[in-house]
């Protein structure tokens, strides 16, 4: 590691964007709450295990730390995905492929939706296969559920149209909570939504001030010709920019100070058709998101046709082969005794130790109880039935996708 400890003593307690950098060229970009903290949690003794091997790498590679700070996180949300975008560092591309990004869409036509996209949704489908015509996009962003907030936080200030239908006559419900500025009833016509537009953009661009500029030109103009109300709107804006009420996204970072670790739930379940077409997969939740970058496809080989627990053993066994892959901090599984038995028969025959939570169904393949440890459950319940429902859905659709291929 060539980076000296002591330039951390330079870093604010203050939201913005890092660069780690080999002299000029930028390796990895990150966004942080605290710049301070967020630095400081690189030089932690066990980073290998909380950040996995490329980070460590990355670190071993660079020579300086650089900063921007931003008025709010969600100012550092926005300011990330546009450097990662304009740069492209290494790290951070090999970090996340770009399937597994997320993305702000602003649909082509006269009243623009503004969607968020998953990057698998973007990159593989063919523009008329999308339902709609881009006319551009802002990302890639990391953390869909940060991006959802920040979504909801920019809607306030600037309230935009997602799904309604344009001069249908009546106010759609979002319109009725102010999240939608009426282009439903022809309350807001095409120009004045136009501006709403491009106020927008202007932020995913991270240009706030010259939004700001933009907002008190109109605000001006407004006043000059004696519509106060519009200039009472405007002014109410520029005052929000200035005062981001953005704690929801604070609580939701993922930030932690130095030594503090993610808690990842992997998921496993198989699927098939009276033995035929089986497969099985495995599903990660990551301190309570669900990381599809890192889902994983088994086609089963060696088990006996019709055997489920001969399938899941081979999916454990094939799965702890990848010493590369993070380390999982509990495995939830499907099933009862019998299965726990068997899974933790094979993660000692590893010599792991991983804390197992069983999720028992009923006769409907509903959860109906866990066998496990009653701590573990208490605390991680919610993750652990979004982990199993993950692995059911994507299990039934690798089976389908499968039993395709073969008929």
């Amino acid at each position: 590691m060539s980076i000296r400890q002591e330039s951390l003593k330079n870093l604010p307690d203050t939201p913005g964007v890092y660069f780690f950098k080999q002299k000029e060229k930028i390796l990895y970009i990150g966004k942080a709450t605290s710049l301070r903290d967020r630095v400081k949690s690189y030089f932690a003794s066990d980073l290998h295990e909380a950040r996995g091997p490329l980070l460590v790498k990355m670190m071993e590679e660079a020579d300086s730390i650089d900063f921007e700070k931003t008025d709010s996180v969600l100012e550092a949300l926005i300011l990330e995905a546009a450097l990662i975008k304009k740069h492209q560092p290494r790290y951070n591309t090999q970090e996340k492929d770009d399937k597994s990004w997320n993305y702000i869409v602003i649909t082509k036509e006269d009243f623009p939706q503004i969607l968020l996209v998953r990057g698998k949704d973007l990159l593989n489908s063919e523009p008329q296969n999308l339902g709609y015509k881009i006319k551009e996009s802002f990302g890639p962003f990391p953390y869909g559920g940060q991006l959802k907030i920040a979504l909801k936080i920019i809607r306030k200030i600037f309230p935009y149209r997602d799904t309604c239908t344009p001069l249908q006559g009546k106010l759609c419900f979002n319109a009725q909570i102010g999240l939608c500025p009426g282009v439903c009833d022809g309350r807001m016509g095409k120009v004045e939504y136009a501006k709403q537009i491009r106020h927008i953009r202007l932020f995913f661009e991270g240009k706030k001030s010259a939004l700001i500029k933009s907002l008190e030109k109109e605000m001006k103009t407004y006043a000059k010709s004696r519509e106060f109300e519009k200039a009472e709107q405007i002014k109410r804006k520029i005052f929000a920019l200035g005062h981001i009420q953005d704690v929801a996204l604070i609580r939701s970072d993922k930030e932690k100070p130095a030594g503090e670790k993610s808690f990842r739930i992997e998921a496993y379940d198989v699927a098939h058709i009276s033995g035929t077409s089986t497969v099985g997969v495995m599903t990660v939740v990551d301190d309570g998101e669900a990381k599809k970058s890192d889902y994983r496809m088994f086609r089963i080989r060696a088990a006996k046709a019709g055997s489920d627990t001969g399938a899941l053993k081979e999916v454990l066994e094939r799965r702890l082969r990848h010493s590369e892959w993070p380390a999982a901090n509990l495995i939830v599984i499907d099933g009862g005794i019998g299965q726990r038995n068997l899974a933790e028969q094979i993660l000692t025959q590893a010599k792991q130790i991983i804390p197992i939570i069983n999720v028992v169904k009923d006769e409907r393949h509903k959860p109906d109880h866990f066998l496990g440890d009653e701590l573990l459950i208490e605390k991680h319940k919610k993750e652990i039935l979004l982990a199993n429902s993950e692995a059911h859905r994507f299990a039934i659709s690798y089976h389908k996708k499968i039993r395709g291929k073969i008929v």
